[in-house]
């Protein structure tokens, strides 16, 4: 049977960068098949919906692409299981299926490139795309796992110690060359029909960040191996659609929401509890070193960084908020 790539692409109020987007994909459209992009729009409420839709049908895309208007917005997962339900039950030889940014401009070659990494590597259930900073250079999008130590030493800022926890860190220098890890960015990553079939859909518990992460531990947990496919070039004009990379500003809730639905489903209440505290014994050291000129250089920080982690994990576990995401079943609607 022949098999047809799909791309969902969730849209939240960055209509100009969408058609971007869909500009870099129109030299790539061959590569679909019988595939489709979809636009799914989150309840802009600012036009978006009828301004991708004119792009569309302007420049002659109405055959490979078309925009969907979801009820609300539910966050990054809920808008891209929109696009997944759409494409799976549109299509039956909808074989693999990429989430991409609306905030990405897809190189030449790198649809074709992910396509005929998963069709040779029948066990890689996910792979994710090099991604390009807009200077040109490379930034990491193969990934660790969180964990308890790698807070520690992502916090810490300290050489020696992250030389020697190195196998902990969560973002390496990139590889140039195709290999395993534990997670992929979501900004533009591919994965394969059976995934979702024995992992299901992406956890809409998750509003923005950590999504990702989630939803390729449990397609590792399911059997399957994640890549990274650095032939696949993709740009990421990163924190254009959410602002992450402002430093100035203070990080949204939900960050330090996703963060702790994460560390709990994957590590347990315990697990939290344990990477606050080597996480706050890493910032303090941090902190130490710069108040006695001993180095320690400012990172792009939040503000309130320290303040809004630890607290709202706090204030989640007095009240037992916490206990409850333990257990929350991420179920698959076509079973």
């Amino acid at each position: 049977m022949h098999k047809n790539f799909w791309i969902v692409i969730v849209n939240y109020r960055t209509a100009d960068l969408v058609v971007d987007c869909l500009q870099s994909l129109e030299t790539q459209r061959e590569v679909l098949g019988g595939g489709k992009v979809v636009v799914v729009d989150n309840d802009s409420g600012d036009g978006s919906v009828g301004r991708i839709a004119e792009a569309i049908t302007a420049h002659g895309w109405s055959a490979w692409a078309e925009v969907v208007a979801a009820p609300r917005n539910g966050g990054f997962s809920y808008g891209n299981n929109v696009g997944i339900r759409l494409a799976l039950s549109a299509d039956p030889a909808a074989a693999w299926i990429m989430l991409l940014n609306p905030d990405t401009v897809v190189r030449s070659g790198a649809l074709g490139a992910l396509r005929e990494f998963m069709a040779t590597h029948p066990g890689v259930g996910i792979a994710g795309s090099l991604l390009e900073n807009p200077d040109g250079s490379v930034d990491c999008s193969a990934h660790r796992i969180p964990s308890a130590l790698g807070e520690l030493e992502g916090s810490a800022r300290f050489g020696p110690l992250s030389r020697l926890l190195r196998e902990h860190r969560v973002s390496d220098a990139p590889g140039s060359e195709a290999h395993p890890c534990d997670w992929v960015s979501g900004a533009a990553l591919v994965m394969r029909r059976e995934v979702l079939v024995q992992a299901g859909l992406m956890d809409e518990g998750y509003f923005l960040y950590f999504e990702e992460v989630d939803f390729c531990c449990r397609a590792k947990e399911a059997g399957w191996e994640v890549w990274y496919v650095p032939e696949a070039r993709v740009m990421h004009l990163e924190g254009a659609s959410t602002g992450i990379r402002k430093a100035a500003k203070r990080r949204a809730h939900y960050w330090y929401d996703s963060r702790r639905r994460f560390f709990v489903r994957h590590h347990g209440v315990a697990g939290l509890i344990l990477a606050d505290l080597l996480w706050a014994l890493g910032r303090l050291s941090f902190l130490a070193r710069r108040a006695l000129r001993l180095g320690g250089k400012p990172g792009a920080d939040p503000k309130w960084f320290m303040v809004d982690l630890l607290w709202g994990d706090l204030r989640a576990i007095m009240s037992g908020r916490v206990f409850a995401l333990r257990g929350q079943a991420v179920e698959f609607p076509f079973l």
